[in-house]
């Protein structure tokens, strides 16, 4: 259920703030295995048991493989373990959540649609329907809807004459803009994002990771985030989940390294220029990356390069 801007300012008022020791998340004992087509299976997930709480900004990090998407879905309802529970807010996932916004490496707009038909065409539907739509209350639940839309894209970014245009007038970057606004718009308890920044050029990605660490710094939705870039993982999140590719044979689970990193206030900017940060980014490749390459059998000179999509 979406609820109208008056409904969820209502809500606020009457509701007390979830606590930051709540869990939102959990993954219990859960196991993910696909059928090969020559027979056998293959294990994406082993044994996984991870508990995330209310409010907790956690980068998910690890080779390709290692079935971060994967855990992803789950949580989304868009796939479910071979074993094992997901569970959202207390409730076990057995289809895909609306309390979950969900923001992919790729996100494709209605071509025919403006950015702002875009961005209402959810929230519209899921207030009123098409049957909504013939009553008065309709009209004053979209203009509400309206203004928070145009409120949200300035926030990332866009400008007001960037409302009427279509997709194709946009850059990727600015496309990428609209489809986080579209999930922040529904103000979900929980945001999910897939590679989200993956494709953006470097002034945009870090544009947008700022834009988003300050929207989690002021709402503070529980925000599970997969990436492939450590510097990105360290310097938006509040906890590193890493997670290394299932060896057949090991009943081990998948995840390498799970660890809280100091939250700090300051421009993701400078940050990042920061000698702390710089240790701790060397302390996260020293733990995580190479024993993921040395567990692998690979050599230390096979571990990943700057370029390779850890920075």
């Amino acid at each position: 259920m979406v609820l109208t801007a008056t409904e969820r300012r209502s809500r606020q008022r009457v509701m007390p703030k979830r606590a930051a020791t709540e869990t939102e998340i959990a993954l219990r004992d859960v196991s993910v295995r696909y059928a090969l087509k020559g027979g056998g299976t293959r294990t994406v997930l082993q044994r996984l048991n991870v508990e995330i709480r209310a409010g907790e900004f956690v980068a998910v990090l690890g080779e390709t493989g290692c079935g971060k998407s994967t855990l992803l879905r789950m949580v989304l309802g868009q796939e479910f373990p071979s074993e094992g529970a997901v569970v959202v807010d207390g409730k076990p996932v057995r289809r895909i959540d609306a309390r979950c916004g969900y923001v992919p490496q790729k996100y494709a707009l209605f071509p025919d649609r403006t950015v702002m038909q875009n961005l209402m065409y959810g929230p519209e539907n899921a207030c009123s329907g098409w049957l909504g739509r013939l009553q008065p209350r309709f009209w004053r639940i979209r203009r509400e809807l309206r203004a928070e839309a145009m409120q949200m894209l300035l926030r990332m970014g866009l400008k007001s004459t960037d409302f009427n245009k279509y997709p194709l007038q946009l850059s990727g970057g600015m496309q990428q803009r609209v489809a986080i606004a579209q999930a922040l718009l529904m103000r979900p308890p929980v945001l999910l994002m897939d590679e989200a920044f993956s494709a953006l050029d470097p002034s945009t990605r870090a544009s947008l990771q700022q834009q988003l660490k300050d929207v989690w710094q002021e709402t503070r939705p529980t925000v599970l985030f997969v990436t492939h870039n450590t510097s990105e993982a360290l310097l938006l999140a509040t906890r590193l989940l890493v997670l290394r590719p299932h060896v057949e044979g090991e009943p081990e689970s998948n995840v390498l390294l799970d660890m809280q990193i100091p939250h700090t206030g300051e421009p993701l900017a400078m940050r990042r220029r920061t000698r702390e940060f710089e240790q701790l980014h060397e302390h996260v490749k020293q733990l995580a990356f190479r024993e993921v390459e040395l567990t692998a059998g690979a050599s230390v000179q096979q571990m990943p390069r700057r370029g390779d999509g850890v920075e």
